[in-house]
């Protein structure tokens, strides 16, 4: 949505949106293996599951293209998303022995087709597009001496009325946080933070989403078929 559009969506009725489709698939990874459920089958249904989340909660999401070239931004994505690689494995690799438990290539093949698509999608959706652009309200709302910031925020306001690549440095902090909280091991939260900041850097350069979902799903996909070229599957 272009600035000065506005929108009757506020932000408290957008959470559910944005936020379904990486709840059903951190949910459907969490089931317990009791339940017979497969590592390709788990895969599938997380797959299936945040897909349809994506395309109940489209017509609310914010737009993924920005006032910039569709397809320089997509360039820059994908040169942006093999530097995020890198800096992946530089940061995290440290933190972990050498090698590790290769997937089953049913497994591997489902999880690079999710990672390098829905979850690339849905995480810059929430994390640069509604988490980062919810807090640039609430701290514009709060500098202003608003009574109720995060009320202004949350309840009366929208993230699709902000302008393009709008931040503060507290919003690109807390996007960030939120995004190392989603990571499981404490030892991928310096490469997760690292990553977050080249996000956030990314929405705040290009003015858009697309880049940013570009840059996961090229890093997703480029960081699956490094494990696999290099046995280090404990970087992935």
């Amino acid at each position: 949505m272009s600035k000065g559009q506005t929108t009757t969506a506020t932000n408290a009725s957008l959470l559910i949106p944005y936020a379904l489709p990486i709840f059903l698939y951190v949910g459907i990874a969490s089931l317990p293996a009791s339940l017979g459920l497969s590592l390709e089958a788990n895969y599938a249904l997380r797959l299936a599951a945040a897909a349809a989340a994506l395309a109940w909660g489209w017509r609310r999401f914010v737009p993924l293209r920005g006032p910039n070239p569709p397809l320089a931004s997509i360039g820059v994505g994908i040169v942006a998303g093999l530097l995020g690689t890198a800096l992946w494995v530089a940061i995290k690799q440290p933190f972990y022995p050498p090698g590790g438990e290769p997937w089953p290539q049913a497994a591997f093949v489902l999880r690079l087709v999710a990672s390098g698509s829905v979850v690339a999608l849905f995480e810059e959706l929430l994390f640069r597009g509604y988490v980062l652009g919810l807090v640039v309200q609430w701290d514009r709302a709060r500098r202003s001496g608003a009574g109720d910031p995060f009320g202004q925020a949350f309840d009366r306001s929208s993230i699709g009325d902000l302008e393009p690549g709008a931040w503060t440095p507290i919003a690109v902090a807390v996007s960030t946080l939120a995004y190392t909280a989603g990571h499981a091991f404490p030892g991928e939260y310096p490469a997760a933070i690292a990553y977050g900041l080249l996000m956030a850097g990314l929405w705040i350069a290009r003015k858009d989403l697309l880049s940013c979902v570009v840059a996961h799903g090229v890093t997703n996909v480029s960081l699956a078929l490094y494990v696999h070229s290099t046995g280090a599957w404990a970087v992935w």
